[in-house]
C-alpha cells in the first residue's frame, strides 16, 4: 500500500484518478461513509471530471446518531466499543454498501484531534474498511502521527484511496 503523505488536498488527485479509473474500468460504483474526514474522501474523488460514473452516493455521519439513522450501525455497538472501532468502521461499511447502489464501500472513524484523545485512543487513531458484493469486508487499523487535524484527515484520505485499489477487484 503506497503510504504517500500529502500536504494540500489538491495532492489527492493523482490516486483519486486511479481509484475512479479502476473501478470504472470494472463498471463499479463506489459509496463513502466518513466521520473524521467529513466528507474529504468523496470530495477527492468528485474533483475529477468524469467521476458521477462511479460516485453513486456519500454519507457524512459525523456524530452517533447519523451513523445510527443512515448507516444502519447499531446505538448498542457504538455504546459498547466507541465510535472509533474496527467493529463500527465495519458496520459503517456495510451499511453505506446496503443503503446505496454501491459494488463498494469505504468507511472511516477516527480521532483527528487536537481533541479527542484518550490513551487508549490518541490522536491519529483511526479505522477503515472497504466493504464489497460477495466478499468479506476489509479492516485497517491507523495510528497516526499527531501531525495535526489537517495531516490527519488528508493521511486518512490516502489511506483509504488505497484500500479501495488494493481490496475492490
Amino acid at each position: 500500500m503506497t503510504t504517500t503523505k500529502v500536504e494540500r488536498f489538491e495532492d489527492l488527485a493523482p490516486l483519486a484518478e486511479k481509484v475512479l479509473a479502476k473501478l470504472q474500468s470494472e463498471g463499479k460504483k463506489l459509496a463513502t461513509a466518513e466521520s473524521c474526514t467529513g466528507g474529504l474522501i468523496s470530495a477527492a474523488l468528485t474533483e475529477i471530471a468524469g467521476s458521477s460514473a462511479v460516485v453513486d452516493r456519500a454519507f457524512v455521519t459525523y456524530s452517533n446518531e447519523a451513523k445510527t439513522e443512515l448507516l444502519g450501525v447499531s446505538e448498542t455497538l457504538i455504546q459498547s466499543v466507541g465510535a472509533v472501532s474496527k467493529e463500527v468502521a465495519i458496520a459503517m461499511a456495510e451499511g453505506a454498501l446496503s443503503r446505496s447502489n454501491a459494488d463498494v464501500a469505504v468507511s472511516v472513524t477516527g480521532i483527528a484531534g487536537p481533541g479527542g484523545g484518550s490513551a487508549a485512543k490518541p490522536v491519529g487513531t483511526v479505522h477503515l474498511a472497504v466493504a464489497q458484493s460477495g466478499k468479506p469486508t476489509t479492516h485497517t487499523p491507523c495510528a497516526f502521527e499527531d501531525r495535526g487535524r489537517t495531516a490527519i484527515r488528508l493521511d486518512t484520505v490516502v489511506v483509504a484511496l488505497n484500500s479501495i485499489l488494493n481490496t475492490a477487484a
